[in-house]
């Protein structure tokens, strides 16, 4: 483990939390997990699902509830079961973007350490398939991750997403200047998807009410232009965690599909 200090405690039904000091970010971080109870066989696949901007490791867990989604595909329709990871983004701000700044790379922290962080709660998946998803921020740093690290993720899936970090500017206080942002890497997520010719399996979808729906039309309609093979889905809904709740389905869906023979 090259984590200094590693806190980790179970409270029950599969649910735990773990505190962690994280070399990416010079300072500890949080992330919790769920590992859906009764599984079997030696590998476990990994899902990394990302929040929003105000939002923390306990968003997707409490407010989404997916681990109530992903026990009910498993028991309903056969879903391969899969490792849940939400871990913060580091709590920069109102939010980091996922994003390398000059003082801690929320980059690396997410495609790096997280993982690590899973395997000594479940050393299952240490060597299984991970996916990432997220929503609007936690979308964007999915999708922009992902697309950046076709060798570290077998699908990406994301929700109601901003596709700059530019678009970051609607939602929090703080200026984009003050991110100061590092990095050779590209910003934009569609420029990030031509990068590189092999890519991870790609899906995003957006509420046609959603505030950020334009952004994922263009998104849509570059990467159509661009020859990159996805798949986009609109649905009726908002900016909310409704919305996302309703729609988590999909993603594991889809990345159970990956895992198909």
């Amino acid at each position: 483990m090259s984590f200094r200090t590693f806190e980790s405690a179970s409270i029950g039904g599969g649910i735990h939390h773990a505190t962690v000091k994280s070399s990416a970010l010079h300072r500890r971080a949080d992330i919790s997990f769920y590992v859906p109870p009764g599984t079997a066989g030696d590998k476990l696949p990994l899902v990394i699902l990302l929040h929003g901007v105000y939002g923390s490791h306990w968003a997707w867990l409490y407010k989404g509830r997916a681990h109530e989604v992903l026990d009910r595909l498993i028991h309903e329709e056969n879903l391969p079961p899969m490792m849940l990871a939400m871990p913060s983004d580091g709590l920069w701000g109102d939010g980091s973007g996922y994003t390398p700044h000059r003082d801690a790379d929320y980059a690396s922290w997410i495609v790096n350490e997280v993982p690590e962080a899973a395997a000594e709660i479940d050393p299952r998946c240490k060597d299984a398939p991970c996916f990432i998803s997220g929503l609007s921020m936690g979308g964007y740093g999915a999708l922009r991750l992902g697309l950046l690290n076709p060798e570290k993720f077998a699908a990406i899936s994301a929700h109601s997403s901003i596709t700059n970090v530019t678009q970051m500017q609607g939602f929090v206080e703080e200026p984009l200047a003050k991110f100061d942002l590092t990095g050779p890497d590209p910003l934009p997520v569609i420029d990030c998807a031509r990068l590189n010719v092999s890519l991870p399996r790609l899906r995003f979808d957006c509420g046609s009410e959603d505030i950020l729906i334009e952004h994922n039309r263009t998104l849509h309609r570059d990467l159509e232009a661009a020859g990159i093979p996805h798949v986009y889905e609109e649905f009726p809904g908002g900016h909310t965690w409704d919305y996302w709740h309703e729609h988590l389905s999909a993603t594991l869906r889809f990345f159970g599909a990956c895992l198909a023979p």
